[in-house]
């Protein structure tokens, strides 16, 4: 499913089932240490989804273990994202000369707990969630997860927090058919910074699907010698 939303030079790699602790390095064992066996499983399959997506960029296995703020600690010219939820794992990689960053993020199409969706939106994006129609992909979800995808990848690249009313999100509909539907989003950062590189970050545009009892959404972002000095650098193409 990731694979859909990012360019060709993401590798990406997914998994619907789990695999076993021993594609685990020592250093990443540790860090499991009296984990319960849901996070062990996850924990484990979603490395073995970054290994494989660094196989296809034709670097060798490494241990992916947590920098600052959990965000995975990539080998040197590379940028990267994972996310794994019930029945879903998936890695997206890229090397750093052909995206500044790259945030995926999946989550059951579900609702979410009562109370949540109001501490997340803003008004516009609460008006839109209200605004479902029936049987239609849970909007609250697809929002929520959205925005986890564009802190996954702000984070990395500007090294500042982001909250959840810091980037105001906007949804389109491609498509709707019996496996599900699909569609693009844009964020606005509402207090946009300069990168190291000196070029401006206020917006991301990205993709979204839902099927299979799953919403994924993705973002992946040009490296910055492709952007401009101005605000309102954005870019994300399937592939």
């Amino acid at each position: 499913m990731i694979g859909e939303l990012l360019p060709a030079t993401v590798a990406c790699a997914e998994a619907f089932e789990d695999c076993g602790e021993d594609q685990l390095f020592p250093q990443e064992r540790e860090l499991l240490g009296n984990s319960v066996e849901r996070r062990r499983r996850e924990f484990t399959t979603v490395r073995s989804c970054a290994r494989r997506a660094l196989a296809e960029l034709g670097l060798p296995p490494s241990p992916v273990l947590p920098g600052v703020r959990n965000a995975p600690r990539w080998p040197d010219g590379i940028v990267g994202s994972m996310t794994h939820c019930d029945g879903y794992r998936a890695a997206a990689l890229a090397r750093a000369t052909d995206m500044a960053t790259v945030g995926i993020d999946a989550e059951p199409d579900l609702p979410l707990r009562a109370g949540v969706v109001e501490s997340i939106a803003l008004p516009s994006e609460l008006s839109w969630v209200r605004a479902a129609a029936p049987g239609s992909v849970h909007r609250d979800r697809l929002l929520f997860s959205a925005k986890e995808c564009v802190y996954k990848a702000w984070y990395p690249m500007m090294r500042s927090e982001l909250d959840f009313a810091d980037a105001r999100l906007a949804f389109a509909t491609e498509a709707t058919n019996v496996s599900g539907s699909s569609g693009t989003f844009d964020a606005r950062v509402l207090r946009p910074a300069r990168h190291s590189s000196g070029r401006w970050v206020d917006a991301f545009s990205g993709r979204w699907a839902a099927r299979r009892g799953l919403i994924v959404t993705a973002i992946a972002l040009p490296a910055m010698e492709s952007l401009n000095s101005t605000p309102t650098a954005t870019g994300n193409q399937g592939r």
